[in-house]
């Protein structure tokens, strides 16, 4: 027996879970407690915001899962991402992929976001009004081709990025949430669409695995083929592809995301960009990007972001055998859901939730099962430290360089962009260079990928 939930038409759920879950999810919970069970479309998911329940999720043997919605996002990912396998399979691929996304090999990235910010926030012209957004897919775009894949300047960057921006633009939350609509119909249905940008990657992506297997660099590619299982195989061509294509749909429109709700944020509580450009002022005129990623204050300021603007709303998991869930005895079948949106806006955790105060973060550190940007348990994103590492390197990158304004008075409302929330206006900003690095320019323009 699940646990109560609205008995609205499936349709209907669906609706209120993809277009407004900070709404729906608080007020399900109020009317039905926690968990509770939302009937949609692509089937019932218990869900929960409680510490312990989450933990008591999080904690399990992961023997006892199976991913969710394999059928959905196996065609965007394939079916050698660490998206959809499970089971031992899983482990192996996550403890070979780890060592490119941890400790040290951060330092090596460093510089290629650096730059990637720089010369991105360049092709702005001072005071002209522009889409965050677009600019930070941009940057997030250069970071992954550059970081991850390893392309250089003389392999034209911009045909890998126009490639990876079709296939992004391609992705329709209509299918990945409603699978039967993976349909090609002639050839003229979105699923049509994707399936065509989705082979152009392909092949790009075989090219560039060739490439680096021939001549590896200091790339994640290159670490992923120069790894091994516990028995000395490695990952074939197939498998390496999935893993990049995985890495670009969860790492590029994600990091973009997080840093326009970070920059927008930060503008419209004064007294957090003043604290914050005071930290970063203190690296000097040309900050090094390792020195910006450990400020404190910066890094409370992405933590606060991503708690309030979760890359996900809920992180899901399919039961392969039963499961107590507090005073829930839950079946084989059933989906289980930690939802950010609950976990992070409760008072009894976070007081005042809709309040953006980074101090918070500064104040107290915050358990797995509180605070899970990137989810948890065994399947917790690989690429959890990359991406935060990213955010803030960029994000002091921009406020060490420009003084940024808002050209919108009104708080951006968020919107489902494919599987995660979006502003809605893309952040509409102006940008000015605060100042020169010394004795030369801060950045050449790039091309942008859009």
């Amino acid at each position: 027996m699940l646990p109560p939930g609205p008995r609205t038409p499936k349709i209907l759920t669906t609706y209120q879970l993809l277009a407004q879950p900070h709404r729906y999810f608080p007020l399900w919970r109020e009317r039905y407690g926690d968990p509770f069970t939302v009937r949609a479309i692509n089937g019932d998911v218990v869900i929960t915001g409680r510490p312990d329940l989450i933990e008591t999720i999080f904690r399990a043997d992961h023997r006892i899962y199976a991913p969710f919605g394999v059928e959905a996002v196996g065609p965007l990912v394939g079916t050698g991402s660490v998206f959809t396998l499970e089971g031992e399979p899983h482990r192996r691929e996550r403890k070979l992929m780890m060592p490119a996304f941890h400790g040290a090999r951060m330092r090596a990235y460093a510089q290629t976001m650096a730059t990637a910010a720089d010369t991105g926030f360049a092709t702005l012209d001072d005071g002209g009004e522009h889409r965050l957004l677009d600019a930070m897919q941009a940057i997030s775009l250069e970071v992954i081709l550059r970081a991850v894949f390893g392309v250089s300047d003389d392999q034209n960057p911009q045909d890998y990025a126009e490639t990876i921006v079709s296939l992004i633009e391609a992705i329709h939350p209509a299918f990945l949430f409603m699978p039967f609509l993976q349909r090609r119909l002639g050839g003229l249905s979105p699923f049509a669409r994707f399936l065509d940008r989705f082979e152009e990657v392909n092949v790009m992506l075989d090219a560039q695995i060739e490439r680096r297997r021939k001549d590896p660099g200091e790339d994640i590619l290159s670490m992923m083929l120069a790894a091994r299982y516990e028995d000395d195989g490695q990952m074939s061509n197939a498998q390496l592809a999935d893993e990049l294509r995985t890495l670009v749909v969860a790492g590029h429109e994600t990091s973009a995301l997080s840093l326009s709700w970070a920059i927008d944020a930060v503008l419209r509580h004064p007294e957090v960009e003043t604290k914050l450009r005071d930290e970063i002022d203190g690296l000097g005129d040309d900050p090094d990007p390792e020195a910006i990623a450990k400020l404190p204050y910066l890094d409370a300021v992405c933590k606060e972001t991503l708690r309030r603007h979760p890359i996900l709303t809920e992180s899901l998991r399919l039961l392969k055998e039963p499961m107590q869930l507090g005073d829930d005895a839950l079946p084989a079948g059933a989906v289980v859901s930690p939802s950010m949106v609950l976990a992070h806006y409760d008072p009894a955790v976070f007081p005042e939730p809709e309040r953006f105060d980074p101090d918070r973060f500064l104040d107290k550190s915050y358990g797995p099962f509180e605070y899970l940007p990137f989810g948890g348990g065994h399947r917790r994103c690989v690429g959890a430290a990359f991406a935060q590492f990213e955010m803030k390197i960029v994000l002091g990158r921009l406020l060490s360089r420009y003084d940024v304004s808002l050209a919108s008075p009104v708080p951006p409302r968020p919107v489902r962009r494919n599987i995660t929330m979006a502003p809605h206006d893309g952040v509409p900003a102006r940008l000015t260079l605060r100042r020169r690095v010394s004795g030369r320019p801060a950045a050449e323009p790039m091309r942008s990928a859009s």
